[in-house]
């Protein structure tokens, strides 16, 4: 998953920052409201984590204008603004959750996992894909029984099958998916990581379609 984290407050970004990387996702952190504007026009997001009280306007106004031009990118507010008011505010601005200040940084990931598994169609936490086992809480998967490791990049990129089953992705799209990791997208590194991650799921987990992209089996 791709996040954008808008934040002003230093020591609390770096803290959201390094616990939301440590789970697997890529994440960009920007602290004002225009740098949140312009990341927003150069890269499609799977989560905007947004803070209300920002140096130059507030997080409302770009929660309202996203949602003007019918953008669907789900939004959890981070705001020290504890009244009913402002919650009701944001929720009716098109926000998908709300958390007030100061929160426990696992109960933000809980949060982001739910949001996530109501956007992908899948309340349950733990899915199957044939013969394997994928709990979206905690990061793990298992094939018959048996725990395998995956590194961040392979999570991602299995990640952006888990969201879309049955579905064919082409090669930018599961780019897209890398690039925020630092990783150098070389014209096979796709093919690379396809591979890596067929052998250890399985042949039969990811089809290849010639020419057009992958797909993962539903069952």
């Amino acid at each position: 998953m791709r996040i954008l984290l808008v934040e002003d407050t230093e020591g609390l970004g770096e803290a959201i920052r390094d616990q939301i990387a440590d789970e697997g996702h890529a994440i960009d952190w920007v602290q004002c409201l225009s740098h949140a504007e312009t990341s927003l026009r150069a890269t499609q997001y799977d989560l905007v984590l947004l803070d209300l009280m920002l140096p130059d306007g507030s997080g409302i106004d770009l929660l309202t204008d996203l949602r003007q031009r019918g953008s669907t990118t789900p939004v959890i507010i981070l705001t020290a603004l504890d009244q009913i008011s402002d919650r009701i505010k944001g929720l009716n601005a098109g926000a998908d959750d709300y958390l007030v200040k100061p929160f426990d940084l696992s109960e933000l990931s809980a949060r982001i996992s739910a949001v996530s598994r109501r956007y992908a169609g899948n309340p349950n936490p733990l899915l199957t894909f044939g013969s394997l086992a994928v709990d979206l809480n905690d990061h793990t998967i298992s094939r018959d029984g048996k725990p395998i490791n995956l590194t961040a990049r392979e999570w991602a990129l299995l990640e952006a099958f888990i969201q879309r089953p049955g579905t064919l992705l082409s090669k930018p799209q599961l780019e897209d998916h890398l690039y925020a990791y630092g990783t150098e997208i070389e014209s096979n590194t796709i093919e690379v990581y396809i591979s890596r991650l067929r052998k250890k799921l399985g042949k039969e987990q990811l089809e290849t379609v010639r020419g057009m992209g992958y797909r993962m089996k539903q069952s």
